[in-house]
């Protein structure tokens, strides 16, 4: 049996949550590995919609161990409250099912408003952020001052790490003519929600080194996609994370080796949701049809998708650089009745044909697409759960799709419904 890392390969929002959920009922853990609560994934389960940001996916299937690795910077509050709302949803959430990393670390409020105090300095030119202080928090990782859930259980501890923590973003404060922070009232704070959090507090690769051995199926959960990676995406319009399957293992503490297979989820058509390059971007009228068939609003943030034709040579890239081995194909319903697909297969930048995402961002605003024109179908392919339920011309594009991308559809989901999925590969079983 093998275990299975699940990560976006654009720039997210390609269906994860529900994929990862159609999974989780094959596995015995489900661990988030990376990124905050600028993360959203949206479940459809008989007839109800779960929305998690931090809370992995696996969270809501009875007998499921879930797990929040060092990887993830957590918001206390944030963390508290989506817990309670799923809670009032007829969720039990107790420390039986859910386990926190020990040495993961916090996002305080300065986070958030030194995140949001930047991007509205960068004008009409942003980042991009959900300025909830995810970037913020993992500078403080980095640079060694940042409060982590272990801290909570010495009070003296965590008011001298907290210490060094205020004296560096005061002193940003004050460059910025902001009020500096108000410790006490920070350190009362944390102390008021430590127990509520505590109980959660494990130590995580002891964890998942118990449950490997003992023979648990173990499912890794990302967030975002491979474009959005702080390394291999679209610089400095990314995250502040490692999004791809390589960061698994320092995400949770685990061997790389505990990876044995890579599930990339790619949407049938491309969006971007914020700033940055998108070269197959559609600002027309089928652009506006697929944000409004697609109902690509950001399950965090609410904020509207850009859309626009699948771009083989991105999901090519993201496959290459994160080793995915197949991927799950989403959102191919949202296609049904478009007479002529067009699919991005290369670039162009002045007289240069490129056949690859350069780093340069000049050059990625530069670009312009190739496209292959391909046909369409009339038929719905909404809630099909076989191929013989397909159009013949749809399974024309998805296999168009694998040979352009180098990498086989192990999934195909074709409604919001765990159900409506079509199996070709149980990635569980390599």
């Amino acid at each position: 049996m093998s275990n299975v890392a699940v990560i976006g390969t654009q720039w997210g929002d390609e269906g994860k949550g529900k994929v990862v959920d159609w999974l989780s009922h094959r596995a015995d853990v489900v661990v988030r590995f990376q990124g905050g609560h600028n993360a959203g994934h949206t479940l459809v389960i008989d007839g109800t919609t779960y929305k998690l940001s931090l809370l992995p996916s696996g969270v809501v299937r009875p007998g499921k161990m879930s797990i929040i690795g060092n990887g993830v910077v957590i918001d206390p509050w944030a963390l508290i409250q989506e817990i309670d709302r799923i809670e009032e949803q007829g969720v039990s959430i107790s420390p039986d099912r859910l386990r926190i990393a020990e040495n993961a670390c916090l996002i305080l409020p300065f986070h958030g408003e030194l995140d949001r105090l930047r991007e509205d300095a960068h004008g009409d030119i942003k980042i991009g952020t959900t300025g909830r202080g995810i970037g913020p928090a993992y500078e403080d990782k980095v640079g060694r001052r940042g409060i982590r859930l272990c801290d909570l259980f010495d009070p003296s501890e965590l008011e001298s790490r907290l210490d060094a923590t205020v004296s560096h973003h005061d002193a940003l404060r004050r460059g910025h003519g902001l009020v500096l922070i108000d410790k006490p009232k920070i350190l009362a704070d944390l102390l008021a929600v430590a127990p509520r959090l505590l109980p959660y507090s494990d130590t995580v690769w002891r964890l998942l080194e118990k449950e490997r051995h003992a023979g648990k199926r173990i499912l890794f959960e990302g967030a975002q996609g491979v474009m959005l990676d702080i390394d291999h995406g679209t610089y400095p319009y990314v995250t502040s994370s490692n999004t791809v399957a390589g960061s698994v293992a320092a995400g949770c503490g685990t061997s790389p080796k505990s990876v044995g297979y890579v599930l990339g989820i790619t949407k049938a058509y491309t969006t971007r949701v914020g700033y940055g390059p998108f070269p197959s971007e559609l600002s027309d009228a089928t652009g506006r049809m697929l944000g409004e068939r697609g109902k690509e609003f950001g399950t965090v943030t609410g904020r509207r998708r850009r859309c626009g034709w699948f771009d083989s040579v991105m999901v090519r890239q993201a496959i290459k650089v994160a080793g995915v081995d197949g991927i799950a194909l989403t959102k191919l319903d949202v296609l049904d009745g478009i007479e002529e697909l067009r699919i991005c297969v290369g670039y162009t930048f002045g007289d240069d044909t490129l056949d690859y995402l350069p780093s340069s961002p000049k050059t990625q605003i530069g670009i312009s697409p190739v496209y292959e024109s391909i046909e369409g179908w009339a038929q719905s392919t909404q809630g099909a759960r076989s191929w013989a339920d397909l159009p013949a011309t749809a399974v024309k594009y998805i296999r168009r799709v694998e040979e352009l991308i180098g990498a086989p559809v192990t999934l195909l989901s074709t409604s919001p419904e765990r159900e409506d999925t079509i199996l070709v590969r149980d990635p569980f079983a390599d």
